[in-house]
C-alpha cells in the first residue's frame, strides 16, 4: 500500500501565513500538521511507502522536512510542476499525476494535508481489509450549517456507500465525508478515465459520485475530531484546541 498526502494547494484563504510557506508545514503545539498526518500513517504496517505530492513553489519546503524526518517508512516528495493557484492540477489530477509519474499499482491511501484527526489510520485499514471494497471516511456532523459545507453521503445498513453529494442544499443525512480514502490497487485506471472524460479534477471528493455508479464502496465511520484548516480563524482554533490539551 502507498499513501498519497495531497499537499499541492496554495492556502490563499490562510494568507500571509502561507505566501512561503505550505499550509501543512504550519506549527500545531510545536509540530507541523505534516507531521501529525505521517506519525499516524507511520503506524500502518501495510504502508511502504509515503507520497507528498506538491508544487513547484513548495517542494524544496517538503523536501528540506524530509531530510530532517526520521520516520520508518520510505517518504518521496513528487513536485506537479505547477507555481500558481490558477495553474493547479487540482486534487485528482494530482492523484492521477503521482499514479503515472511513480508507476503506482498498490492499494492506495489518500489524504488531505490539512486535516488534523483524532482516529487511527490501523483501524481505517483493518475496515478496508475486513470489507474488501473502496472505502471513505464518514462521522456524523450535528451542526446543519457545516452538513450543507460538506460531501455528504447515504449509507445502508452495512454502511455501503448509496449516494454522495457535495455541499447539498438539501442534505439527505448529516453523514460527512472528509478527504480519507483507501483505493484498491483495481481502481486506479479510474482516475484517468475520470479525468479523459472531463470530470473536475479539483477536490478529492468528486471522486466517489463517480466510482459508486461503477462499485462498491464502503464507508468507515470513526468518531473523536477532525479539524479541518482552511482559514486563519480554524488554524487559531485548531491551535487553541491542541495546546489546550
Amino acid at each position: 500500500m502507498k499513501a498519497i498526502i495531497l499537499a499541492a494547494g496554495y492556502a490563499t484563504r490562510l494568507y500571509p501565513l502561507t505566501e512561503n510557506m505550505p499550509k501543512p508545514l504550519l506549527e500545531v503545539a510545536g509540530k507541523t500538521i505534516l507531521d501529525f498526518i505521517v506519525e499516524k500513517i507511520d503506524r500502518v504496517s501495510e504502508v511502504d511507502e509515503i507520497i507528498i505530492v506538491t508544487n513547484d513553489k513548495f517542494s524544496g519546503h517538503f523536501s528540506e522536512w524530509n531530510e530532517t524526518s526520521n520516520y520508518s517508512k520510505k517518504i518521496t516528495v513528487v513536485n506537479d510542476g505547477t507555481l500558481t493557484n490558477e495553474t493547479r492540477l487540482g486534487a485528482i489530477g494530482d492523484i492521477q499525476y503521482v499514479i503515472e509519474t511513480l508507476d503506482v499499482d498498490d492499494d492506495l491511501m489518500i489524504l488531505a494535508g490539512d486535516n488534523l484527526f483524532d482516529f487511527e489510520l490501523t483501524d481505517f485499514v483493518r475496515y478496508f481489509n475486513e470489507v474488501g471494497t473502496d472505502c471513505i471516511t464518514s462521522y456524523v456532523e450535528e451542526n446543519t450549517a457545516q452538513v450543507k459545507r460538506a460531501g455528504v453521503v447515504e449509507l445502508d445498513e452495512v454502511q455501503k456507500v448509496l449516494s454522495f453529494e457535495e455541499k447539498p442544499a438539501e442534505p439527505r443525512s448529516n453523514y460527512c465525508v472528509p478527504a480519507f480514502y483507501l483505493y484498491k490497487n483495481e481502481t486506479l485506471p479510474l482516475f484517468r478515465e475520470y479525468l479523459e472524460e472531463g470530470n473536475n479534477p479539483d477536490a478529492p471528493g468528486h471522486f466517489v459520485p463517480y466510482l459508486i455508479d461503477k462499485k462498491a464502496v464502503h464507508a468507515f465511520l470513526f468518531e473523536g475530531k477532525r479539524y479541518d484548516i482552511g482559514t486563519v480563524e480554524s488554524y487559531q482554533a485548531v491551535k487553541d484546541v491542541f495546546e489546550n490539551r
